[in-house]
C-alpha cells in the first residue's frame, strides 16, 4: 500500500512540475497584493483539486461520452500553453495581469493547466488504473499540499531572487513553457497517427 501510494505520489509529482510551476506562479502574480495573492492561491488549488477529482471519478466517461481521444486533450493542452508562453515571451513586461484579470487567474491558467495540465490529468487516470482510487485520491491530496505550500511562501523566493532574477527567470521558465507546449502537441500528433495507422 505504502509503495503503491509513493509510485503514484511521485509520478504525480513530476507531471505537476512543482518546480517548474513555482517561477512562472510568481511571475504571474508578482504585481499583486499579498491579500489577493493568498485568495489566488487558494483558487487555483481548489480549482487543481475539483478538477483532478473529476478526472479520477469521471474522465475515462467523458472522454467515451465526448469521443475525446488523450492525444486530443495533450494537443488541446499543448496549444492554450503555447499561447499563454507566446505572449509572456513577447511582452516587455512579462507575466503582467490586467485590470480584472486576477478574478480568474486562479482558475485559469494557474489552477489548469499550470497545475493541473494534460501531463497530471493522464497520471491520475492510469494511477487510478494502476494503484486503485483510495492511493490515487491520496497522492493528489498529498501534491496539491505541497502545491498550496509552495505557492504561499512564494513571496520569500521572491526577495530571495529579486526583482531582475526573478523576470529573467520568468522569460526562461516561459520559453520552457513553450517547449513542453510544443511537446505535448507533438506527442498528441504522434498518438493520433499511431491510432489512424
Amino acid at each position: 500500500m505504502i509503495a503503491d501510494f509513493l509510485k503514484s505520489f511521485l509520478s504525480l509529482f513530476v507531471a505537476i512540475d512543482l518546480l517548474g510551476a513555482v517561477p512562472i506562479f510568481i511571475a504571474l502574480t508578482r504585481s499583486m497584493e499579498n491579500e489577493v495573492r493568498r485568495s489566488l492561491i487558494t483558487k487555483s488549488t481548489w480549482t487543481a483539486l475539483g478538477v483532478g477529482v473529476a478526472f479520477i471519478l469521471a474522465g475515462q466517461a467523458i472522454f467515451a461520452f465526448l469521443g475525446i481521444t488523450e492525444s486530443d486533450f495533450r494537443i488541446a493542452g499543448g496549444l492554450l500553453l503555447l499561447v499563454f508562453s507566446i505572449r509572456d515571451l513577447m511582452s516587455e513586461t512579462g507575466h503582467q495581469v490586467e485590470a480584472g484579470q486576477g478574478s480568474t487567474l486562479g482558475i485559469v491558467p494557474i489552477g489548469i493547466p499550470l497545475v493541473m495540465g494534460p501531463a497530471a490529468l493522464a497520471t491520475l487516470l492510469l494511477s487510478t488504473r494502476e494503484y486503485g482510487l483510495a492511493t490515487t485520491l491520496f497522492s493528489l491530496f498529498a501534491n496539491l499540499s505541497l502545491v498550496w505550500l509552495a505557492f504561499r511562501n512564494s513571496n520569500l523566493i521572491l526577495r530571495v531572487l529579486g526583482d531582475g532574477l526573478s523576470q529573467a527567470l520568468a522569460k526562461i521558465f516561459s520559453l520552457l513553457l513553450a517547449a513542453i507546449a510544443v511537446m505535448l502537441i507533438r506527442l498528441g500528433i504522434e498518438g493520433l497517427l499511431k491510432s489512424a495507422s
